[in-house]
Order: C-alpha cells, then sequence, then structure tokens
C-alpha cells in the first residue's frame, strides 16, 4: 500500500505520496512568498450576485459559539471574487463547491433559530453579499418570523464605503443586518487576537446605527 504524509500549503492540509515530498515541500516554501500578496479589488458593481451566484452553500453549522456573540447558526454560501491570501476557507472561494440551497434547509433554519437559547444567524462564506438571492430570501423570512428578537450577522470582503456603492441587492441586504464584519483578510495585519476577525483592518460595524447616522459606528462591545 503507498504509503502517505500530511502536509500544510498554505493552511490547506493535503495528504501526498512520500515520492512528492520534495514537489510538496518546495511548494510550502514557495507559499511563504503570497504572504505579500493582496487580495483584489472590485470595482463599484464589478462583481454581481446575478452573474456570479450558483446559489450554493459550503456549509450550514447550527448551535455554535465561534462566529459571532452567543449561540449562533451560521451559513457558509459558496463563491468568493477577493481571493484573500491565506483565506481560512478557500474551498468555498469556488461558487459550484458545497450543495444547493434549499427549501428544507431553510425550514431547518428557522426551527433552529427557534430554540431560545440560540441569539441569531451569521452569514458567511464564500461572500453573502456576492449570493443575495440566497441570503436575501432567509434574512427577510427571519425577520417575518422573529422580528428583531434574533440578530444577523454578516462577514464580508467589501469594506462598508464600498457597499454603499454597490448595487441594490447589496444595499438591501445591509438593511437586514445587525453587525457587519467587513474588509478583506490582509496577510500582513494578520492578528489572531482579535475579537471575531482575523486582521487589525477590518472592523465589527453597528449596521442599524451607521446606517442612522450615515457614518460607521462600531459595535459598543468591541473588546479588541
Amino acid at each position: 500500500m503507498t504509503s502517505t504524509i500530511r502536509i500544510s500549503i498554505g493552511g490547506d492540509t493535503q495528504f501526498v505520496d512520500k515520492s512528492m515530498k520534495s514537489t510538496s515541500v518546495t511548494k510550502a516554501n514557495s507559499s511563504k512568498h503570497s504572504l505579500n500578496k493582496q487580495p483584489r479589488n472590485p470595482k463599484p458593481e464589478e462583481w454581481l450576485a446575478s452573474k456570479l451566484s450558483q446559489q450554493k452553500i459550503a456549509d450550514y453549522k447550527p448551535f455554535n459559539f465561534v462566529d459571532g456573540e452567543g449561540v449562533r447558526c451560521s451559513l457558509y454560501v459558496s463563491g468568493c471574487k477577493f481571493a484573500c491570501p491565506g483565506c481560512y476557507n478557500k474551498v468555498a472561494q469556488s461558487f459550484n463547491y458545497g450543495t444547493v440551497y434549499t427549501q428544507e434547509l431553510e425550514d431547518q433554519i428557522i426551527k433552529d433559530l427557534s430554540e431560545d437559547y440560540v441569539q441569531g444567524l451569521t452569514l458567511l462564506g464564500g461572500e453573502p453579499f456576492l449570493n443575495t438571492q440566497i441570503c436575501l430570501k432567509l434574512v427577510k423570512r427571519i425577520r417575518k418570523v422573529f422580528g428583531n428578537s434574533k440578530d444577523i450577522w454578516s462577514w464580508t470582503g467589501y469594506t462598508w464605503d464600498e457597499l454603499q456603492q454597490e448595487s441594490e441587492d447589496k444595499k438591501e441586504l445591509l438593511t437586514y443586518l445587525d453587525i457587519l464584519v467587513d474588509g478583506r483578510f490582509l496577510n500582513d495585519k494578520k492578528d489572531l487576537t482579535l475579537q471575531f476577525r482575523g486582521s487589525s483592518n477590518q472592523r465589527i460595524i453597528d449596521v442599524p446605527n451607521s446606517l442612522a447616522q450615515d457614518k460607521v459606528v462600531i459595535w459598543n462591545k468591541l473588546v479588541k
């Protein structure tokens, strides 16, 4: 039986044949040079969910404690164009990854959110703002069923200012959120001690207050 070894390339764990060890190590070493690379920067309305989204999800994780405040149900949508070097969920950058979002899954999310101990929903990816067909349908139903008793968080590679210049579906999704963690992940600003984000350029934004005041208002529970 062929013997394999486990290696890490660009943060991804891979299993390869021992005979390929030298090649794999070379790839691993070359990945170090990618630390200085930067994510893509789109022009306003350059990337549109209507043209990109395959309405697929990478994962759904109910009842977790890591994707925002309190106990949360987290939906990971598939597809992202930012291509941030060091992305923790690189496999979900493909719009064809995972499975198609279904009504059955949506019903399950609503059922899970109905538990008293669940604080809210978190949208991640991939890029939620490039999957507005899924995300808008879900958040509208959440507001209809629960009102504001469940909060909605989302991560995005877009900055707040960029979203103000974006397509109407992105702007609409923003209005349903309570908290937005904005901005690309930047390897040179990486800080794993930060609260709910990976690099220091990213912000935890209070969306309703920011929209009301027409400026970015940081979440009042920010520690670091």
